[in-house]
């Protein structure tokens, strides 16, 4: 079973787009430098499957792992393969690519989830922490009917109206930006700026209900 989400404090800031300072890239990396991935996505059209080798003992992978559903009476950690690269205290799954340039976009279908995180991390991020607890990742996340941009541990409100049942994110690896997007109109929502200095990949908490990510898409064209 999941542990439950940490409080964070929130900041309130005007406008979209949310700074925050550069992750600190001197953390421990130990065992997780063997990690092995299926390629390294440099353009558009990222295509990724979730990683089975990182998803929590709570998370199951379905059609094909393109999707992640969350079980309350979860496996115990005990009852799942023992790899350094799995998630143990946290419902966190990594997807199986590697970003390390270029302009990037997905999508994600939430379905009865009322808690859930959607972003990116560093491909050696500690797997003792949870997505948007450190410098080392950066999501969006929907808790208590309230949208947020989220990373070291730092919450920011997102003002949006209720919860889209698909929504989109566009990572611009060398500018520095990670936005949520609004799959119907083409338009940006939230804007994190940051400064990405080693290789990312797509992130996923998930507290209830279940995801499905679409990749391989274009970026969308329409008003920003």
């Amino acid at each position: 079973m999941a542990a439950p989400v940490r409080a964070a404090r929130l900041f309130r800031l005007a406008g979209r787009t949310v700074s925050y300072l550069p992750a600190t890239c001197g953390h421990a990396v130990g065992p997780l430098e063997r990690r092995c991935y299926v390629s390294v996505s440099t353009g558009n059209h990222l295509q990724f499957r979730l990683d089975e080798r990182t998803a929590h003992s709570s998370l199951d992978l379905f059609k094909k792992n393109t999707g992640v559903i969350y079980r309350m009476l979860g496996l115990h950690p005990s009852h799942v393969q023992d790899n350094p690269e799995r998630f143990r205290d946290w419902a966190v799954v990594f997807a199986d690519e590697e970003i390390s340039s270029g302009r990037h976009y997905w999508e994600v279908t939430v379905k009865k989830s009322e808690e859930f995180r959607l972003g990116v991390a560093e491909v050696l991020m500690p797997r003792d922490d949870c997505v948007g607890t450190n410098g080392s990742s950066w999501v969006f996340g929907y808790a208590k009917r309230k949208w947020f941009a989220m990373t070291g541990n730092k919450m920011v409100p997102v003002a949006l109206v209720g919860k889209p049942e698909r929504v989109g994110i566009l990572l611009d690896y060398d500018a520095g930006l990670l936005e949520l997007m609004d799959t119907e109109k083409h338009t940006i929502i939230q804007t994190i700026r940051a400064q990405f200095k080693i290789p990312l990949c797509p992130a996923f908490g998930l507290w209830d209900g279940e995801l499905l990510t679409h990749s391989g898409l274009q970026e969308p064209e329409g008003p920003k």
